[in-house]
């Protein structure tokens, strides 16, 4: 069997692409969005409408609530199952798009099998702040320390809750992959020169904003008040700031465009380094030009 990974930074034009690209094939998108997983989180990711699928079934988009943990091994084992079984029905073609690098490697390339999580040893960890989360990770796996965001809290629990777990290293154990479908991927990177994607990325903030997004963000931050440090997507965390008085409006806005320029550039760092991903620059060549490039290349992959 094969499928084609549509990726690349937040902004740069997946979502059109790839939907125009699936009906040409015939085929359903799976989103690999790390925070379009999550329900009631919608104008901040920019989450497909229904009017913008134009009819072709999306997968793994309004998975859980906001506050629920979810992980790189819940959508790959979640992924693997909707491929499994389109095998099964071999009716429609697939496309993966996205950019959370780390989601699309662990159904292109495997995911390692972690222990699932543990109620007691989580609460445990969560009670911690991050400076005691950062010390007990530097002792016990030095290397994921070295490695992981160390503000991020859920990642911090989860590296240590793992090492624990197992009484190994989350840093070696997190590479021992095994893949869990019959797929290979033709594998597209879409990118546009910085300036242009820069440009791209504070007018869609100015969009959402118009669109509703404080409003959004409002209601997450009344509703979950309890487990806020849970939900830490770009666009919402900025906005709970604002809410709590730390930060005005407008330096909310300026926050939210200056992170999610900064994602950009570590999403074009992460797939720079993969292997196989054939790069198209939308500042130079257009979406028609793409599409039948790909076409091309999808007849004899």
């Amino acid at each position: 069997m094969k499928g084609i990974v549509i990726a690349g930074a937040t902004g740069v034009g997946k979502t059109n692409l790839s939907i125009k690209l699936a009906q040409k094939i015939n085929a359903e998108i799976i989103s690999a969005d790390a925070s379009q997983v999550y329900k009631e989180l919608d104008i901040g990711t920019a989450k497909v409408t229904q009017e913008e699928m134009q009819g072709i079934p999306h997968y793994m988009i309004d998975v859980v609530n906001p506050d629920e943990d979810y992980s790189v091994g819940d959508f790959e084992r979640a992924v693997n199952d909707i491929l499994n079984e389109n095998v099964n029905k071999s009716e429609k073609n697939i496309i993966i798009a996205g950019g959370t690098g780390l989601y699309i490697k662990s159904v292109t390339d495997g995911f390692a099998k972690l222990p699932s999580k543990d109620e007691k040893i989580r609460a445990e960890l969560e009670s911690k702040s991050i400076e005691e989360l950062q010390e007990i990770l530097k002792k016990i796996d030095e290397k994921s320390y070295k490695e992981i965001d160390l503000f991020n809290k859920l990642r911090l629990v989860r590296a240590i809750e793992v090492c624990l777990l197992t009484g190994g290293k989350f840093s070696e154990l997190r590479v021992q992959n095994e893949k869990n479908n019959n797929y290979k991927f033709l594998k597209i990177f879409l990118t546009r020169n910085r300036e242009e994607l820069y440009e791209r990325i504070n007018k869609r903030v100015d969009i959402m904003i118009s669109k509703g997004l404080i409003n959004e963000a409002r209601k997450i931050y009344d509703n979950y008040q309890k487990s806020l440090y849970k939900i830490s997507s770009i666009g919402y965390k900025e906005l709970f700031s604002y809410f709590e008085r730390k930060i005005i409006l407008e330096e909310a806005i300026e926050e939210i465009k200056k992170e999610s320029r900064r994602y950009a550039k570590r999403q074009m760092t992460w797939f720079r380094k993969e292997k196989n991903y054939i790069v198209y620059n939308l500042s130079e060549i257009s979406e028609d030009e793409i599409i039948k490039d790909i076409l091309k290349k999808w007849e004899k992959f």
